[in-house]
């Protein structure tokens, strides 16, 4: 369904006393993406890339609030106000950060049993539609899940920059965020990993399946790409103006 057509449709609602909350880790520098800042604070069309982020998720009816986890120090949420609640807990690792962050959701008080979205700030081009199929796919879900596409391309092996092997891309997937679990279950989940250095954990999904859980994979877009190297700001913008 296109993603105009999602928006306009009505969102079934969470059951009853259960929230869902979204969590940036926003404490990475973004070294490989070549910007003089972090590359989360790089403009695209004029606006800092993770506001556009931002913008798609207060679009989704459906999260509760939105939490920014940035490094200690970051002066870029102070004194003003984006409909976030900017905590200053990042580490130096996201894995770190999205366990930190988690941990002063719980002293708040925050119900485990609330769900957790957990996305990039350097993908800035998700949309309302498609974090919306997240939710709908998970609610009922007993561990969650996260956006993935089946890998398109040909993955080859490397020894010395010369291609070894061709590795089978059957049942592959590139994974994507949000990625969607029981706030307790995730942070449970990263607890176990944590006196290891989080070694092993690449995201969300990962520090589930090292706990002993099977993510679901719910379709993505290959549109939400994660805003890594210098060109693909250019290419950021140039779907922004398709939009448009």
């Amino acid at each position: 369904m296109p993603d105009a057509a999602r928006e306009l449709t009505p969102q079934t609602p969470l059951e009853a006393g259960i929230r869902c909350h979204a969590l940036l880790p926003c404490a990475g520098t973004g070294s490989r993406a070549g910007t003089l800042q972090p590359k989360q604070y790089q403009p695209i069309m004029g606006l800092p890339m993770v506001l556009h982020t931002l913008r798609a998720l207060r679009a989704v009816t459906r999260l509760d609030r939105i939490v920014v986890v940035a490094a200690p120090g970051d002066g870029f949420w102070a004194g003003t106000d984006h409909g976030v609640t900017a905590l200053g807990c990042g580490g130096s690792t996201r894995a770190e950060s999205v366990f930190n962050g988690l941990q002063v959701l719980l002293d708040e008080g925050t119900q485990p049993d609330d769900w957790v979205l957990v996305h990039d700030a350097a993908r800035c081009l998700v949309t309302a539609a498609m974090i919306d199929a997240l939710i709908d796919a998970c609610r009922h879900d007993a561990v969650g899940g996260l956006l993935a596409i089946p890998l398109p391309d040909t993955l080859k092996d490397s020894v010395d920059g010369r291609a070894s092997a061709t590795v089978p891309r059957a049942g592959k997937w590139l994974a994507q965020t949000p990625q969607m679990f029981r706030l307790g279950a995730l942070h449970a989940a990263l607890k176990l990993a944590a006196p290891q250095g989080f070694s092993g954990v690449t995201d969300e999904a990962s520090a589930m399946e090292l706990a002993g859980h099977r993510p679901l994979l719910v379709p993505g877009s290959a549109r939400n790409v994660k805003i890594t190297y210098p060109d693909d700001f250019d290419l950021a913008e140039a779907i922004f103006r398709s939009r448009t």
